[in-house]
């Protein structure tokens, strides 16, 4: 037997059983048929056209896109305090702080979800897209300060120097100098906080107050056999367009790192 087969099998048997359902779901989508079965029937692009004629389904995704967009602005913005102030600067209680910002990575989704839920209600807050962005923006912002921190750290710290001695104040540094060498982190912080908001389904749920968004709207269209193949003609293009972002902010990711001179240790891609 040659050396390593054994962990090649398994790395194989592992991405068949990963993203085997991804490679099925195009099948179905372009497959004439309403049912969800082998054999298929033949090549067809109708279910493409039925799903962007749903009105209920446009409605759904401009609310996406709000909570998407709204939550990406809003995460990379506090992601870049976040991780400038804990990169750059010692204060007291910082290791608690950023502690607690990264604290979503490790907690299940439903018990944030729950939570946010009792808080919400609680204080008098009307569950809409707002509280929909809320949730998003606290489940994303430590996939966005990560990103930033990783591309604050690669800095020279001699540049900013360089620029104050010159006579640039720190605010003009901060805009002129480090803002423009961290911008492909940005820029992959956006992307990757968009996708894990337009793909989120249960803070939505619990949230949402009845606001239909994307996620919500898949899970509820899978209860009637008529709609599931058009849904799975936006699954379809879902997968690709969360693909192309992902792509998008590795590219941007690692192009920062080269910027700045650092050492790729690894990313999304």
């Amino acid at each position: 037997m040659k050396q390593g087969f054994g962990l090649r099998t398994y790395t194989i048997i592992y991405l068949l059983v990963l993203y085997g359902p991804i490679i099925i779901l195009p099948m179905f989508a372009f497959n004439d048929a309403t049912t969800v079965a082998f054999p298929l029937s033949g090549f067809t692009t109708k279910w493409f056209g039925q799903m962007l004629g749903d009105a209920n389904l446009r409605k759904a995704l401009v609310n996406s896109l709000i909570v998407s967009l709204s939550t990406a602005t809003l995460a990379t913005t506090l992601g870049i305090l976040a991780a400038r102030s804990a990169v750059r600067y010692s204060w007291p209680g910082k290791g608690f702080v950023m502690g607690s910002i990264m604290v979503p990575l490790v907690l299940p989704e439903m018990i944030v979800a729950m939570a946010l839920l009792v808080l919400l209600l609680a204080a008098g807050i009307k569950l809409s897209l707002f509280t929909i962005i809320l949730g998003h923006v606290l489940i994303a912002m430590p996939f966005a300060v990560a990103i930033l921190s990783s591309a604050f750290q690669s800095l020279d710290k001699s540049l900013e120097e360089a620029a104050l001695d010159l006579g640039e104040t720190g605010w003009s540094t901060f805009r002129l100098i480090v803002l423009p060498l961290v911008m492909p982190g940005i820029l992959a912080s956006f992307l990757i906080t968009f996708t894990i908001s337009i793909d989120e389904f249960i803070i939505a749920n619990f949230l949402g107050g009845g606001e239909p968004v994307l996620s919500v709207f898949v899970f509820t269209a899978f209860r009637f056999p008529s709609t599931v193949p058009p849904v799975l003609a936006l699954g379809t293009m879902l997968v690709a367009f969360s693909i192309l972002l992902l792509t998008i902010a590795e590219y941007f990711r690692r192009r920062g790192v080269a910027k700045a001179g650092g050492k790729d240790t690894g990313g999304f891609l």
